[in-house]
């Protein structure tokens, strides 16, 4: 083991997808993109549970496949246990998926309904030749179901998907992509698919199996309330940027960027003997194309606080306002 003690260093990260050019574009040789990730940067240490927040279509999700490879990034670099995996052949990527896991948002849509979860837990195993023999395997199906505590493993085994509860299948899918022993897991909103009352107790037994196996967690959600409560580090994403990072009590009690204070501001607040109250955001309309970003400052439409050299200057890059905490705006001092 490398004595970095980053083990994900992700530099200038981009994904950009080619949309469909118009008869006029073929002839003059142009084309569009939709830049769905444009120019991401973070380190994740050793042990470290590192959230991903934004809205819908902000680009964490494709940051998260990025991450676990199940896209090639358009530029930009990728470091794993200090080792360049920006591009890698086949034995270097079964290598790779051995080490980086993914729990998906839909547990239910990443099972075959046609396998029982034994067979779900074995089939990575198998993919991955890892257990000599049959009974083998089942061992360590029986581990992986224990570890996340879906007691007692013969009797969730032969269960197919449908026959889980919501919970059971997140933990399922958890035992999934344990049963590797990964260094590191990717949760694509691990939560946002279960009741309210089930949320916290999934979230609790993946900070038990992070914490009993040293697990790296990248914690991909647009909940700041589980992204308090999960995670060590948080990054809020806009359009395909990070714009501010920190620890999350600093994010969340002391936001600099208004894109974070909107987030925050959109939380319901929970009054005693009322309905929750939804407070006013202070933020208009919608989020720009991923395909024509705005210039300057990609915020700049929608911000309140948007002076004449937010979009006439170059984008603003993050900057360490207190120890440990980025942003990116150049009024954060004003608002």
């Amino acid at each position: 083991m490398s004595n970095n003690k980053y083990l994900v260093e992700v530099e200038n990260l981009q994904k950009w997808f080619p949309t469909r050019r118009t008869m006029g574009e073929v002839f003059k040789g142009q084309q569009r993109y939709v830049k769905a990730v444009d120019g991401v940067s973070f380190k994740i240490e050793r042990g470290e549970i590192f959230g991903l927040v934004g809205e819908s279509g902000c680009g964490k999700t494709t940051t998260g496949k990025l991450i676990m490879k199940l896209l090639d990034p358009t530029g930009g670099k990728l470091i794993f246990d200090a080792d360049d995996v920006t591009h890698l052949d086949k034995v270097g990527l079964d290598t790779y998926r051995q080490n980086v896991q993914m729990v998906f948002q839909d547990p239910y849509a990443s099972m075959n309904p046609r396998f029982r979860l034994r067979d779900v837990l074995e089939e990575p195993l198998i993919i991955h030749k890892k257990g000599g023999t049959k009974a083998e395997r089942m061992e360590m199906v029986k581990k992986a179901l224990n570890e996340v505590r879906l007691q007692p493993p013969e009797e969730f085994m032969v269960r197919f998907p449908h026959m889980l509860s919501g919970g059971q299948r997140q933990r399922g899918a958890t035992a999934r992509s344990l049963i590797l022993n990964p260094k590191m897991i990717v949760a694509d909103e691990p939560v946002s698919m279960i009741d309210l009352s089930t949320r916290a107790e999934i979230l609790h037994m993946m900070k038990t199996v992070q914490r009993e196996l040293n697990l790296t967690y990248l914690y991909i959600t647009h909940d700041l309330s589980t992204a308090r409560y999960f995670t060590d580090k948080i990054a809020v994403m806009y359009l395909g940027k990070i714009v501010e990072m920190g620890v999350p009590n600093d994010v969340i009690d002391n936001s600099f960027h208004p894109y974070t204070k909107a987030l925050i501001t959109a939380v319901c607040e929970p009054i005693a003997g009322k309905v929750n109250r939804i407070k006013e955001v202070p933020i208009k309309g919608e989020v720009p194309s991923a395909e024509n970003i705005p210039q300057g400052c990609r915020f700049h439409p929608r911000c309140p606080y948007a002076i004449k050299e937010c979009w006439e200057k170059e984008e603003p890059v993050l900057e360490e306002v207190e120890k440990g905490h980025f942003v990116a705006c150049r009024r954060y001092k004003e608002i």
